[in-house]
């Protein structure tokens, strides 16, 4: 009787790998069909069944890597988690830190972008650093990575902005000279200094409509000191 129970066992969990194995070639055949057809939906429910099958980070990683750049940020970062992990993978580093700052929270988006700067440093990521501290105040902290970046920054490199309906791009180290000029502002308020540095990006990219709306409103904020100095003598 023992003997008859063990072999139905072992049958059973040899039929239950059989099947997985089934279901995991399945998966994986039904996600390359996806990525062919271009179908994101497809290719994320793929991902999820062949992670639950067969968990792995690679997957995960890919699976939230989907999610972001669909903007489905939430979902990428409840994949991921949110905190800071040394371990890992510059994938996933890379997701936490576009998905939060897209979700609105600087200061867990810098962490992650610092990270990453860490392990490979380049421009483009000093640049989120940079505009990123801007927004959480530290506008002091954030000259070093303008100063390599402005360094560094090479001709062909472009950074696109969003803020008009169409959407633009600049050269890297003109929307770096614009951070300079808001930067400074920031720290000492002086309006001509900071207009110059918004002159000096608008030489670089004439398109450059976030800088042009930049010297904008600190020529009017000049023009109104000007008028309540006049209005006082």
């Amino acid at each position: 009787m023992k003997k008859i129970l063990v072999t139905v066992i072992l049958a059973m969990a040899c039929f239950n790998l059989a099947a997985q194995d089934n279901l995991l070639q399945h998966y994986q055949a039904y996600y390359d069909q996806m990525r062919l057809q271009g179908d994101v939906q497809g290719v994320i429910n793929a991902l999820t069944h062949l992670n639950v099958l067969d968990p792995s980070t690679q997957r995960r990683d890919t699976l939230a890597y989907v999610y972001a750049n669909n903007n489905q940020h939430m979902q990428a970062l409840n994949t991921l988690g949110i905190e800071l992990n040394p371990q890992d993978s510059d994938l996933a580093v890379q997701v936490k830190a576009l998905s939060l700052k897209s979700l609105n929270q600087p200061k867990r988006s810098l962490e992650q972008f610092q990270l990453l700067f860490e392990r490979q440093p380049n421009p483009y990521i000093a640049y989120e650093i940079a505009d990123l501290k801007i927004q959480v105040g530290d506008s002091p902290g954030s000259m070093s990575e303008i100063e390599y970046g402005i360094a560094n920054a090479q001709d062909e490199m472009q950074y696109a902005f969003y803020e008009r309906q169409q959407p633009y791009q600049v050269p890297l180290k003109a929307a770096f000279v614009h951070l300079e000029g808001l930067a400074l502002y920031n720290m000492n308020k002086n309006i001509e200094e900071a207009i110059a540095k918004f002159d000096e990006a608008l030489a670089l990219a004439p398109n450059f409509n976030l800088a042009s709306l930049s010297k904008q409103a600190l020529e009017s904020r000049k023009g109104n000191a000007e008028e309540e100095g006049n209005n006082r003598e």
